[in-house]
Formats: structure tokens, C-alpha cells, sequence
């Protein structure tokens, strides 16, 4: 029984998922394809969302946040990073191919901004990126790496990066939405990020959600809380009107 309510819970969850056109737009890093997907108001001119999926590529929950996105006005899209034939098998494979651009974060910073392009050219003006997991660190990149984007938000993201890189300037606006119990990110890199944040002179905060679990947003996740998922979308949502509107 608790399977079956389970799997209602999870249909119900992501139902809007189907019920909205997605189309997939192909474009190029070099010889590797790649393939985003943007919502069904492409081509209006309105602001943009790029949304960083989790560590296995692009999912459910980086779908449903499109459809959520375009019902509240925005043009969204959502980048492949891996690219064409590299989409992870299972947890272990994900975590190696992330770790390859965890490590060559300027290569990560590339295919954000690649993707960043494909937005704009859908009709997107001002700018804004969102991530969730692997694609949250995706979203601190964009910052560090002074990407065009009004701001960025980190959705239980790797908030660490290597201790060979210095702090720079973050000119765009951030948010990190923090799970409280997220057992991959230490005291230690988290005071870091408030260290990087506060000598960049960011305008920054970080939301911590009390009693939550690394994927506390998914609804596939035994971590999943919705009361908080809904806090966090909300304030998601409060800063893009306020970055972008």
C-alpha cells in the first residue's frame, strides 16, 4: 500500500510535466552536441531562466521547474551539460562524470555560458540561473566566473571549490538554499562560500531549511519535505521577480 500511495504522490507531483509542451533545442560545444530544452514561450520577448539539472542530467525536477517557470512568465531552459551519449547510468557513474567538471570548472563554465546563449537567442533579456544538486554548484560558477546573468540561485549545491582558487569579485546577485542536514557539504566549505561571498562584495544570502536532507526539493527523494520544497520555491521565486521583473 505504501508503494502504491507512493507512486500516486509521485505522478501527481510531476502530472504538469506532461501536460506542457517542452521542445529540444541542439547546439554545439566544439564536436560534442548538446541538447537543452526550452519551455513553449520561446520566442516572446521575456525574462529567462537557465536551469542547472542535478548530477543525472536533466530530470523530472528540472522539467517540472520549467513548466512552473513559464506559467509565472518566464522563458525557460534547461542546459545539457554532459552532452549527447554521456547521460549517467546510475549514482555512481554521475558522480564520476560530475567530478570531471567539478574539477575543470572552467569547462563547466563554458557549457553554462553555451547554454546561457541558447536562452538569449529564444528571446530571453535579462537573465537569471537556478540548479539544483551538481547543477547548483553549476549556479555558484556562473558567479564566480562573472557569467552575464542578474542572479543565480544554489538549490542544495556543492558549495565547495578548490582551495587552489582565490576569491574573486561576484558581481551578480546570489542565493543558496540551504537543507540544514546536507550531510555533502562540511562547516568547513560552507564558511568558505560565506568567506568567498563576503570578499567578493556579492550581494548574497543563504536560506537554511531546518530538518531537511541534501534532495529535500525532490519529490523522488526519501528526502523530500514538501513544506520546505514549497518555502524554498517561493523564495526562488521572490528573487527572480526581483532580479528579472
Amino acid at each position: 500500500m505504501r508503494v502504491l500511495i507512493l507512486t500516486v504522490l509521485l505522478m501527481s507531483a510531476f502530472q504538469g510535466v506532461s501536460s506542457q509542451s517542452l521542445k529540444t533545442v541542439s547546439y554545439q560545444d566544439e564536436t560534442q552536441k548538446l541538447n537543452g530544452i526550452v519551455t513553449s514561450n520561446a520566442g516572446q520577448k521575456l525574462p529567462g531562466v537557465l536551469i542547472l539539472p542535478a548530477w543525472r542530467g536533466v530530470d523530472n525536477e528540472a522539467r517540472q521547474a520549467a513548466m512552473d517557470l513559464e506559467k509565472e512568465g518566464y522563458i525557460a531552459f534547461i542546459a545539457d551539460i554532459y552532452g549527447e551519449g554521456n547521460n549517467p547510468e546510475d549514482n555512481a557513474a554521475a558522480a564520476k562524470l560530475a567530478g570531471t567538471y567539478r574539477n575543470d570548472y572552467k569547462a563547466y563554465q563554458r557549457r553554462i555560458s553555451l547554454a546561457l546563449e541558447q536562452l538569449k537567442a529564444q528571446g530571453a533579456e535579462k537573465v537569471a540561473v537556478i540548479g539544483y544538486c551538481f547543477g547548483g554548484t553549476g549556479a555558484l560558477e556562473a558567479a564566480r566566473g562573472g557569467l552575464d546573468v542578474e542572479g543565480v540561485v544554489s538549490i542544495h549545491g556543492g558549495l565547495s571549490k578548490d582551495i587552489s582558487r582565490t576569491n574573486g569579485p561576484i558581481t551578480t546577485k546570489v542565493l543558496v538554499e540551504h537543507p540544514a542536514e546536507d550531510k555533502s557539504v562540511s562547516e568547513e566549505d560552507f564558511d568558505n562560500l560565506v568567506k568567498e561571498l563576503k570578499e567578493g562584495n556579492a550581494d548574497w544570502q543563504i536560506i537554511i531549511y531546518a530538518n531537511t536532507g541534501h534532495t529535500f526539493t525532490n519529490p523522488e527523494s526519501q528526502e523530500y519535505d514538501e513544506v520546505m520544497a514549497k518555502r524554498a520555491w517561493n523564495h526562488t521565486l521572490l528573487f527572480l521577480e526581483e532580479c528579472l521583473k
